[in-house]
């Protein structure tokens, strides 16, 4: 009996220390979550009061009154712009064309307070933007949290890399300090701080999705950080910032069916923004360095032709004549695996590495050559508008299917060819290999297996000596873009 008792007292005593261990625990969670909500605070406290809410008028030529005033015309989903400009080679729908007329436009983004290191003009405060949020404006204002407005103007733009720096007659402001975003790890906290359709100075919370966006396809020069913090048009230009209040990124697009939040966003990383608003301020342009190649990812069918062992780095399609790569030795085919020592992961990370160097800077490549690794040493020139080295996309592999004809004067003078130089394709058979890999009809071809082909019957006899292995490597050129194809049948 007594011993009855001991078990019921223990056992007492034991649920009521469970009761009170989860009241405990309780009580650390939501101790936990004002922590959080407290730290949010600081964040929304410190930054907000260097963050403006940009207002633009100007007058354009056009039938729309608004940059959201056309539906988007398609079932699939979209980058969608925040302000100005359409997501980039998205075609619209047709309307009833109307007379033409001058409208005053107005729209709204937003832009920050931005430190650049070294001392600002006196009298001035520079200010970072999107530069699609400013591109057209006749007259820009900008408003502080505290409700001071001000006039604005433009002290550079790049469209290539979306930033623009404005600048106000004005000073005392505090500005934002940029963090390296390269040590931005994914899954941490980050706060988005804007004009979402207006509401000024709205906050919203997230985490870092991913890093490192090289092919998303607004941008000429693209490394996105991706976020799930809810950013709408309006945001475009606001700072993307970390629990210390350092801006990460610039908030710059969102993917989206509706044109509102769906929870991807995605922000230009401070460290390129950074290179970029200096030099706007500095000179007034950004520079940036040329090679002068045309290059394609080295896809698992490319580097078993090639006979590269794995499908690191990236291939070189096209080298152009009198560029700092012929000089340096870069042939077509190689493979280059280090760019100044570092390693060469895609085709925009590599894009990025060469455009941001100093023109005349001496760099090191490594390129794989025949099955042999080589340094090189180039020379960068400067890339101006006339020297633009478009990327090569990526080719597939699938069945061949198509019709040649030999490249006479006549067809060489309508496709911008030499005649007897390559073959140009006049028919592609829906669902072929050459279809799938993206040749079209037009399609100037210009190698096979990485010999010259300078007709028809060369052509043919080429694809027939490939019979055996039902492979064929094929250099093709379409418009200005040149690139291999792998194909397998």
């Amino acid at each position: 009996m007594k011993s009855a008792k001991r078990i019921a007292a223990k056992l007492i005593l034991l649920f009521t220390a469970m009761i009170v261990m989860s009241a405990a625990s309780s009580e650390n969670g939501v101790e936990s979550l004002r922590q959080t909500s407290k730290a949010f605070a600081a964040v929304a406290r410190k930054v907000s009061p260097s963050v403006v809410s940009i207002r633009v008028e100007g007058n354009t030529s056009s039938t729309r009154l608004t940059p959201f005033d056309d539906e988007w015309p398609f079932d699939n989903d979209f980058f969608r712009r925040f302000f100005g400009d359409d997501f980039p080679n998205a075609p619209r729908q047709k309307r009833s064309q109307k007379p033409r007329s001058n409208r005053r436009v107005i729209g709204q983004g937003s832009g920050f307070v931005f430190k650049t290191g070294q001392e600002a003009l006196a009298g001035k405060t520079y200010l970072l933007t999107n530069n699609h949020v400013v591109k057209n404006a006749g007259k820009i204002s900008v408003q502080f949290k505290d409700g001071r407005e001000f006039d604005a103007k433009v002290t550079g733009r790049d469209p290539h890399s979306d930033i623009a720096v404005i600048e106000i007659n004005a000073t005392g402001f505090a500005s934002l300090a940029l963090a390296d975003s390269s040590a931005i790890e994914v899954g941490e906290w980050v706060v988005a701080i804007g004009n979402p359709f207006g509401l000024s100075h709205t906050l919203t919370a997230g985490i870092v999705s991913a890093k490192g966006r090289t092919s998303v396809g607004i941008n000429d020069y693209e490394d996105f950080i991706q976020t799930d913090a809810a950013i709408n048009p309006g945001n475009s230009g606001g700072p993307l910032v970390n629990l210390d209040g350092e801006v990460v990124g610039i908030n710059t697009a969102i993917f989206s069916r509706s044109g509102g939040h769906m929870g991807i966003g995605f922000a230009i990383p401070s460290n390129l923004a950074n290179t970029i608003a200096t030099q706007l301020i500095e000179h007034g342009e950004v520079t940036r360095g040329f090679l002068g190649i045309v290059v394609q990812p080295l896809t698992s069918e490319l580097a078993d032709m090639f006979g590269v062992k794995s499908s690191r780095g990236i291939l070189v399609a096209k080298v152009a004549e009198n560029s700092p790569a012929e000089k340096a030795g870069l042939r077509q085919g190689d493979v280059i695996l280090t760019f100044r020592d570092q390693p060469v992961t895609d085709i925009g990370h590599f894009r990025n590495q060469v455009a941001l160097t100093p023109p005349g800077k001496q760099v090191s490549l490594t390129v794989l050559r025949n099955g042999k690794t080589q340094l090189l040493r180039a020379k960068l020139g400067e890339l101006t508008e006339d020297r633009k080295a478009a990327q090569g996309d990526e080719g597939s592999a699938s069945e061949i299917g198509i019709n040649v004809q030999t490249i006479t004067p006549e067809l060489a003078q309508r496709f911008e060819a030499r005649s007897g130089e390559g073959v140009v394709v006049t028919e592609v058979k829906p669902g072929s290999i050459a279809s799938l890999a993206g040749i079209r009809a037009g399609t100037i071809i210009l190698q096979a297996n990485k010999k010259p082909v300078n007709n028809a019957q060369a052509f043919e006899q080429a694809i027939k000596q490939s019979a055996s292995t039902k492979r064929a490597l094929l250099l093709v050129r379409s418009g200005d873009m040149q690139r291999f194809v792998a194909l397998a049948w």
